[in-house]
């Protein structure tokens, strides 16, 4: 991008279109007075994006809309909206939203004489005029296309006479428009090349079994944007929501107070205990203990004095409440008190979008001042691999920017380990790792803790043996001929 063209974007006029975060993808907004192009697949969220465009301006920023509609009458709109809290029949009694019902009969074609687009830009400017409308939406034009007999060219030099009006008016026009596949031509009928000063891709895509949103702005003229696709999902009460990795930006402060793990003997290994706003990971095979690890660093917080929240997505709540009580940790007590949530979640239940959601909400309603997830592995198993490092990069900026000490936890592969930590970079993304190991000393097994990463403090380097019992976890002195917890092998150390 030349200086010029960064100057022409700094003094595009922005519009905000309120759906959540999608605005940090363009940079504040869409540019007034321009034509955007949203296609996508059936089914991808075209027109609920459409509406909440025009729904946010009504709710949000006093700018009334018109809604031309190509498919579905006025009724099915309002109906199918009302489930994201859209009341359209009572703003368009409140005179701030108007339609203009295109949608054709049922059993009739539309040929070039029976629809005249010189009189749908009149009733489109009349319905502007009626309303003061800043924001106008066009759902969908393919379903004009493909009534329409005769030469398309004609079709799109008369929608790029409509869209250059409306443009010239003030108005800041959104157009809808069908793709045939995820990956291929941008729009059915090619219309972004002759009407669109931007263009928005919205993407379903199936991938073991679960569907995958995404939204892409491939284009905006004059103007920045984000590249690249960015997670979204459709929520009741709200439409769209996006999660733009683009727009999650380090800039959280790094607190020096210290918090406990809830095991004395592991915050000596710390160098004093976690740091108040940092991502501990705990990796291990099953068995070696994380869960215990979990239910010490909840109950330490409670017992400072701090609220703490758990989401479990491999056991019940049931199992939670009845292994802490095997380690003399009274979960129901920390619950009545109001000290301590726990929500348990089958994975396959929603989207990591959906869960990360769930996420956010749950801790800006609860106000905890930790939070541990057990575990990552469990929800990996839903997502490619794009996005779930898109979810593990949302949800640590979302933790660091709360100032909460968080701890996850993930599950080795092999009951030696050794994958774990590097697994989907997500030691990159975590303050700190700690290392629960099987070792094995001649004909006997044991469980061996190590610190392997510890940003911005000393920590201790050697691996310990633990022992678990009815108390809890309790940590003995170093191997002292520990064999490579990495690889198994008795070679050096390798990371």
């Amino acid at each position: 991008m030349t200086t010029r063209d960064i100057d022409t974007a700094d003094a595009l006029e922005r519009v905000k279109t309120g759906v959540k975060a999608f605005d940090d993808l363009v940079m504040g907004g869409l540019p007034r007075a321009r034509t955007t192009v949203v296609g996508g697949t059936p089914g991808s969220g075209k027109t609920v994006f459409a509406t909440q465009f025009l729904a946010q301006g009504i709710t949000m920023f006093g700018e009334n809309g018109v809604l031309v509609t190509f498919e579905e009458p006025p009724q099915d709109i309002e109906a199918n909206m009302r489930s994201f809290g859209w009341d359209l029949r009572r703003w368009r009694k409140d005179g701030t939203l108007a339609f203009v019902d295109a949608s054709p009969p049922a059993s009739d074609e539309l040929v070039v004489g029976d629809f005249d687009l010189a009189g749908l830009l009149a009733r489109v400017q009349h319905a502007v005029k009626t309303v003061n409308a800043r924001r106008v939406v066009l759902d969908s034009l393919t379903q004009l296309f493909d009534h329409f007999i005769g030469d398309p060219k004609i079709l799109r030099r008369e929608l790029f006479h409509i869209s250059s009006a409306l443009k010239k008016s003030g108005l800041t026009v959104l157009m809808t428009a069908e793709r045939n596949s995820e990956y291929g031509e941008i729009t059915r009928h090619r219309l972004e090349e002759f009407v669109a000063d931007n263009v928005v891709i919205l993407r379903n895509v199936l991938h073991r079994e679960k569907r995958r949103r995404t939204i892409e702005v491939l284009k905006m003229r004059g103007s920045h944007h984000a590249e690249g696709e960015a997670p979204f999902t459709l929520v009741a009460n709200q439409g769209v929501v996006a999660v733009p990795l683009s727009s999650l930006r380090l800039e959280q402060q790094s607190s020096v107070v210290r918090v406990t793990s809830g095991n004395p003997a592991i915050d000596e290994m710390c160098g004093g205990g976690f740091f108040r706003d940092s991502v501990t990971l705990v990796s291990g095979a099953t068995g070696t203990g994380k869960t215990l690890l979990v239910t010490n660093f909840l109950a330490g917080g409670v017992a400072a004095g701090e609220k703490a929240i758990l989401f479990g997505y491999e056991e019940s709540r049931g199992q939670l409440f009845r292994n802490a009580s095997g380690w003399g940790v009274d979960f129901a007590k920390m619950e009545e008190e109001g000290r301590l949530k726990i929500i348990c979640l089958y994975p396959e239940a929603q989207g990591l979008p959906d869960h990360l959601l769930t996420i956010e909400s749950l801790v800006d309603e609860f106000q905890p001042n930790r939070i541990a997830i057990d575990s990552l592995s469990a929800l990996e198993r839903i997502a490619p691999d794009t996005g779930f490092r898109e979810f593990l990069i949302s949800l640590t900026s979302f933790i660091k920017k709360r100032e909460i000490a968080g701890l996850c936890t993930a599950t080795s592969k092999s009951l030696i380990g050794g994958e774990s930590a590097s697994e989907q970079h997500i030691s990159t993304l975590t303050d700190s790792i700690i290392l629960l190991r099987y070792i094995q000393e001649q004909d006997t097994m044991h469980r061996g803790l190590m610190v392997l990463k510890m940003r911005g403090s000393e920590h201790a380097k050697e691996i310990r043996q633990f022992t678990i019992n009815g108390s809890g976890m309790h940590l003995g002195g170093p191997f002292k001929d520990a064999p490579n917890v990495f690889t198994g092998s008795d070679n050096d150390f390798t990371l």
